[in-house]
């Protein structure tokens, strides 16, 4: 059982498009406790059985290896969890809905994980009774699974005007009465100013702790690169431009990696800094992304970051594929086949 006091550092698999293989996200668990972070969440938008499909079960071959993949983590002190999109479930919870979740939440009662979040993002939030509804959604979760944390995703997870334009326009007071009416005992994430803040300030988080009257988990969006524009281009550098001094505030702070999981972790050393183990720097993303290929992506991630798949151009990026791809190893391989296309964005991810 987790205690609820303990602050979350870690990931959350909160991205569209080309999922981790099992074999990432299995070996995760060691990379996270080596990197002395404590949590990861288990919920990319690929996996239907979190969203559209929610009500059903997923297959066996799946569902085994969501319970390896809680055992192995169990084993390595980190607290993993499930996080569940009931989509648009806030519209209509009557009696049928309500049973619908509570199949799904014993569901992941076997899976014996310590955290579960609920997910209410990108979803249509045109509802006046939307933090009401959502509240009494949560609520019936933390009472069914009273010794699990429960983390909380709202509608409008961010200032960025950018979410009304496209769920609608947020119901007055939705920040105030959530803070209000959510179980105590429930977290809320937050992603910053922006739905991806390139900087977060204390003064950025005491805005809208303001608001809920309660600390939040920061949601922070580096370095996922899942959508049109920042699919072009990889993010390893390390994570920046964060306080060390909004820890106060905050109860958690988890990071959306990209759909590159090995090369994710050069950015998530900065999480380590801020949290964890400090001393997790270069000669450790050396070892496990392999020495040749650290050193090449060291002389290449700048270009990587800044000029993406269209500033190299065509010709230079399959002849930078067909280095990468001589290179030994999982990362290496990971890099030649974002070079070579096969992580372009497909819109069709978003309706899902």
């Amino acid at each position: 059982m987790i205690k609820s006091t303990e602050f979350l550092a870690g990931v959350i698999e909160g991205y569209y498009g080309r999922e981790w293989s099992f074999d990432t996200r299995l070996a995760y668990a060691d990379y996270l406790a080596e990197a002395g972070l404590n949590t990861c969440i288990y919920c990319p938008k690929g996996d239907l059985y979190l969203r559209s499909r929610w009500q059903e079960a997923w297959p066996d071959t799946q569902w085994r290896e969501l319970l390896q993949l809680s055992a192995a983590y169990k084993q390595r002190g980190i607290n993993w969890g499930v996080g569940l999109s009931p989509v648009e479930l806030y519209r209509n919870y009557g009696v049928c809905e309500r049973d619908q979740l509570r199949r799904k939440v014993a569901q992941l009662a076997e899976l014996d994980a310590p955290v579960i979040a609920i997910l209410f993002d990108d979803m249509p939030g045109d509802l006046d009774a939307l933090a009401a509804r959502q509240a009494e959604i949560v609520a019936d979760v933390c009472q069914w699974l009273p010794a699990v944390r429960t983390l909380v995703c709202p509608t409008y997870y961010s200032f960025d005007p950018v979410l009304e334009r496209y769920f609608g326009a947020m119901p007055k007071d939705y920040w105030p009465q959530l803070g209000r009416e959510l179980p105590a005992e429930a977290d809320l994430f937050w992603t910053g100013n922006k739905v991806c803040s390139e900087a977060i300030t204390v003064q950025d988080i005491d805005a809208i702790v303001q608001q809920l009257a309660r600390p939040v988990i920061l949601w922070d969006n580096y370095p996922v690169n899942d959508g049109a524009v920042r699919s072009n281009f990889l993010y390893t550098s390390r994570l920046s431009h964060r306080s060390p001094d909004m820890r106060p505030l905050l109860s958690g702070h988890l990071c959306n990696p990209m759909n590159q999981g090995l090369l994710s972790l050069p950015a998530l050393s900065g999480l380590a800094q801020l949290y964890g183990n400090e001393t997790f720097q270069e000669a450790d993303l050396s070892r496990i992304l392999g020495p040749a290929t650290w050193e090449r992506l060291c002389r290449d991630k700048h270009t990587f970051e800044h000029e993406g798949l269209t500033g190299l151009g065509e010709k230079r990026c399959q002849a930078l594929a067909g280095e990468y791809a001589k290179l030994p190893g999982p990362a290496a391989l990971e890099i030649a086949q974002w070079l070579r296309g096969e992580y372009s964005f497909d819109p069709a991810c978003l309706t899902l």
